[in-house]
């Protein structure tokens, strides 16, 4: 699909979606501090929360890898 291709679309993803809300803390920082603490309490609905607003993360290391790969040759 070309939108998980497109570098621009997936940057305001990780700011909309990735980040928000913002206050007090953007929720994914304090889901990630959570899981570090020992994800004690976290039921599956957390764990999908995590996965949503982490996908637009991973789609941005995945377009930075191949772009990297791609002019590194």
């Amino acid at each position: 699909m070309k939108i998980l291709n497109d570098y621009k679309i997936i940057i305001l993803a990780c700011l909309t979606l990735g980040l928000a809300p913002y206050s007090p803390e953007p929720h994914l920082f304090g889901k990630l501090r959570w899981i570090s603490g020992g994800a004690i309490g976290m039921t599956f609905s957390d764990w999908f929360d995590v996965f949503l607003h982490g996908a637009p993360f991973v789609l941005l290391i995945r377009i930075i890898f191949i772009r990297i790969r791609y002019f590194s040759k």
